[in-house]
């Protein structure tokens, strides 16, 4: 029993010391800073690329919101990737006036690949671009998204992640766990780490790379998550992304809990491939580049899988010494809700705290708050599902929403429920 303890007192300070680190990052996300001088005054020439499977009730609005930027027309070309498509997705791509490819490859179906197969046609062809943004189809993206995005490339940044916003947070308490957890992500963890140097994370969508960085390896990923990916790539090599809070886009996320576990459950898989593919190269460059972004992207990867495991231990841990030393199940209970409690409510005071911080109306979100724990408990079991059972086969996540830019506004939340 006394080696029992040892161990549980050992992982205590390790768990403790992770989470005592991350919320001193965050807290870095409550410095104003200057704003980074113009290296270089220039409208640079960008592609707006979708790639897209079976999208026809959505990819209509998002072509026409890249449409409205507020940024020179011919600067900018609508590149759409029908990948697989059996709809009319190009069909209204076309017509909506975006510059579609057609693609069939039905062993290969992600992202990923698509990306990838567009990207090195315009390098071969020496597409005269200076950087592109990846779109998902269901976004619909503000109307400065280019001009805050070409405002960064002056700056000197050549990988950008944007501001990630929920077009319909107040559909149901699901679509609100989305809502919430992105904004605490925008806030906490990406301008946390932007404001003092270190590394936020490409976030699947509305992001900004410069055209010469790809053009050596092309897109190169192989993970379900090919964004956490291609981060860690550049962290691995010292190469630091950024970030742009004025360069919105607004992504539609699943309302019903089935579509939501199947999502989340191909995130945890991708994340459990980057952690056996990248935790060695990222170990090897902390201990060759000696830098605090690159300990940062280690503890990341560390950080999802490995620490929830470590927890689960502890857990297992703390009822078996306290089953040993004879404690009786009332005190075992008293003991678990002693856990239980604060992590149920530290969820919902840590989301009113973002919200609060930028301005974001609470009142329609009350539910979703209320039902926030649920989300993030889910998401544990998600875990620990793929622990042992991982689906690696992509299953698209049906968008039937029709939201337009204009229904959205212009950097505000949806406050309207639409039912």
């Amino acid at each position: 029993m006394e080696y029992l303890y040892i161990i549980q007192q050992t992982l205590v300070w390790i768990i403790t010391i992770f989470w005592v680190y991350q919320l001193s990052i965050s807290l870095c996300s409550l410095i104003k800073l200057k704003d980074k001088p113009i290296l270089k005054e220039k409208n640079n020439r960008f592609m707006a690329i979708i790639p897209a499977h079976n999208e026809e009730n959505v990819i209509g609005n998002l072509v026409e919101s890249l449409k409205k930027q507020n940024y020179p027309k011919e600067l900018y070309d609508i590149y759409v990737i029908a990948d697989n498509c059996t709809d009319s997705t190009a069909e209204i791509a076309r017509n909506l006036g975006a510059i579609v490819y057609e693609r069939f490859d039905e062993e290969h179906k992600t992202k990923g690949y698509a990306l990838n197969w567009f990207l090195k046609q315009k390098i071969e062809e020496n597409a005269q671009y200076d950087a592109f943004c990846v779109f998902d189809a269901d976004n619909i993206v503000d109307v400065d998204f280019l001009k805050n995005m070409n405002k960064k490339l002056c700056q000197g940044e050549d990988v950008v992640q944007g501001y990630r916003d929920i077009k319909n947070p107040t559909d149901s308490w699901v679509s609100a766990g989305y809502a919430l957890f992105y904004w605490t992500m925008n806030r906490f963890y990406h301008l946390a780490r932007y404001n003092i140097g270190l590394s936020p994370l490409i976030n699947g969508t509305g992001f900004m790379v410069r055209f010469d960085v790809i053009k050596p390896d092309g897109w190169d990923t192989k993970t379900l998550t090919e964004d956490i990916e291609f981060s860690l790539k550049r962290i691995i090599k010292g190469r630091r992304l950024g970030w742009a809070r004025d360069a919105i886009v607004y992504d539609e996320q699943p309302v019903g809990f089935k579509q939501s576990w199947s999502q989340r459950a191909r995130w945890t898989v991708g994340h459990i491939q980057c952690l056996k593919e990248y935790t060695k190269p990222l170990a090897v460059a902390v201990k060759d580049k000696k830098t605090v972004m690159n300990f940062d992207g280690l503890l990341y990867i560390l950080g999802s899988i490995p620490m929830f495991v470590l927890t689960l231990i502890l857990l297992t841990m703390n009822f078996v010494i306290y089953a040993g030393n004879g404690m009786t199940s009332i005190d075992l209970v008293v003991n678990i809700l002693r856990y239980l409690i604060p992590t149920f409510l530290l969820p919902i005071g840590t989301a009113i705290i973002i919200m609060l911080l930028d301005k974001k109306p609470i009142k329609p979100m009350i539910k979703g708050l209320l039902c926030y724990p649920l989300f993030l408990g889910s998401w544990l079991l998600i875990n620990f599902v793929c622990l042992f059972k991982r689906q690696t086969k992509w299953e698209k996540i049906e968008h039937t929403r029709s939201i337009k830019i204009d229904d959205v506004g212009t950097k505000e939340m949806v406050q309207q429920e639409i039912k």
